[in-house]
């Protein structure tokens, strides 16, 4: 009997023991799933977050290719006041875009679809909290203020020689204080663009239409530079430095479309077919401007063939993860002679376009978005997170028309926004006498450089002119007298 009581209790006690270890277990295995979960998220939001950043740092080194690139195709009477005005368009840009740009262009709309209404400064306070995916809200602030900062840069180019110092630091901070961000808001901030399944991937319409529009109307509000003969191009003073630019925008784009990806985790495939359209329609630009241009001339045009891949470049951004390989061959082979014919047909309207910006930018961004309406590829449309996913383009066996027509509806859209806003900012300034340079910065014996910063990119080769009068001088009183 007290045997079967013993046996009983050691039954009880073990009974009770493994209980204990069976829950105690659980819950260890279950911490450790818990840990182990969320040691694979920190895994993949850094690896997202370092990849979007990496390309981020890419898009802004653009800045140097652009400054380079308008450097060497102006004269060298206006080198200094090319480059400063592309280093401040990143330093206007960074600040007022942390104010309002980024919350403009990604804040919360509260259903208007128009513009942002919150995410305005953001700091400490966002610092953990993620936007998107896997990357964070600061990460995005960086990756987006690149491409601002861009947008702006174009219009800086196509108003070189002639812009008043001043009246360009206005409209860099009036451009993505408001007009850049409210194109960002509809297209990639979840607007009424977005809404309607407009394709943009990285900015044919975004950045480029944009920027392009505001080129335009710069130009042709600001008049042709001095000396400017309509039909004969003004030759550019360095073309080693357009090419240098020119290799610094191409791989800066690198970063432009892939890092919109905004991630490298499960997305490996998109990240290599945009890298390759990207490649082809660069390559397919470069080709078509310079041998359309080698025939209407009968030379190979070094200054055709450096467009010809930037126009290539701005056509396939938009459509980079949505087309197929040939396809991006076809956009940016079109890309190129667009280019080109739109450079004739500034000439006729006479519109001085210092180094082709609104040919590049606005002609090829416009024919880059209605290309994804012809040749969208349904098999790669999914990527897109909007209402058209999975349609094909019209010229795509199975396509529609409905791509083709959000398109140019978006593109419209943004050309009316931007043009209207535009021709608003320039016209007061030039109402304040802010657009133009001073007449005295034009006069014989002066120019920009001088005027407006009292330096010269080439002192041993242009002096100053008051240091050139000073040489002269010197070479008089140097000179032997007669007899000597």
């Amino acid at each position: 009997m007290l045997r079967n009581r013993r046996l009983r209790r050691q039954v009880i006690i073990m009974g009770i023991c493994t209980l204990v270890l069976a829950i105690f277990g659980r819950t260890t295995f279950a911490q450790d799933a818990a840990a182990a979960v969320d040691e694979i998220t920190s895994i993949k939001i850094g690896i997202d977050t370092m990849w979007v950043l990496l390309t981020g740092f890419l898009v802004f080194i653009m800045q140097l290719g652009f400054a380079v690139l308008e450097v060497g195709m102006i004269r060298q009477t206006a080198a200094v006041n090319g480059l400063l005005e592309n280093f401040l368009e990143a330093g206007v840009g960074a600040i007022v875009w942390w104010v309002v740009g980024f919350g403009i262009a990604f804040g919360a709309d509260n259903g208007s679809g128009l513009f942002g209404t919150s995410l305005f400064m953001p700091g400490i306070d966002t610092a953990d909290t993620i936007f998107y995916g896997n990357i964070g809200v600061l990460t995005m602030f960086f990756f987006q203020f690149a491409f601002a900062a861009t947008a702006s840069t174009i219009t800086t180019g196509a108003m070189a020689e002639r812009t008043d110092f001043i009246g360009n630091l206005i409209y860099t901070a009036i451009v993505m204080i408001i007009i850049y961000p409210v194109v960002v808001h509809w297209v990639w901030g979840g607007g009424w663009l977005f809404q309607q399944g407009f394709f943009d991937f990285a900015g044919s319409n975004v950045v480029h239409t944009v920027g392009g529009v505001l080129a335009i109307i710069g130009a042709w509000m600001l008049g042709p530079r001095k000396g400017k003969v309509w039909g004969k191009p003004i030759p550019p003073h360095n073309l080693g430095l357009a090419l240098i630019g020119t290799m610094i925008l191409w791989f800066g784009w690198y970063g432009f479309n892939p890092g919109s990806t905004l991630g490298a985790v499960g997305v490996a495939g998109t990240i290599g077919i945009v890298t390759l359209n990207t490649t082809l329609g660069a390559g397919a630009g470069s080709l078509s401007a310079m041998f359309f241009q080698y025939f209407r001339t009968g030379k190979w045009d070094l200054t055709a063939c450096l467009n010809g891949s930037l126009a290539g470049l701005v056509a396939v951004t938009g459509g980079c993860a949505f087309v197929s390989p040939l396809s991006a061959i076809i956009i940016g082979t079109i890309g190129g002679i667009v280019l080109l014919f739109w450079g004739d047909l500034l000439e006729k309207i006479k519109v001085d376009d210092a180094v082709g910006a609104s040919s590049v930018h606005l002609a090829c961004g416009v024919w880059g978005i209605v290309a994804i309406g012809l040749f969208a590829e349904p098999s790669l449309t999914p990527f897109a997170a909007n209402v058209k996913s999975g349609m094909g383009g019209l010229l795509i066996p199975g396509g529609s028309i409905d791509i083709l027509i959000t398109q140019i509806i978006g593109s419209a859209a943004t050309i009316i926004w931007v043009g209207v806003t535009s021709v608003i900012m320039f016209g007061a300034l030039k109402a304040v006498k802010r657009l133009r340079v001073n007449p005295k910065a034009e006069v014989d014996g002066n120019f920009i450089d001088a005027y407006e910063h009292g330096q010269t990119i080439w002192p041993d080769v242009l002096p100053l002119p008051d240091e050139k009068a000073l040489s002269a001088s010197e070479k008089r009183a140097a000179s032997p007298a007669t007899g000597d």
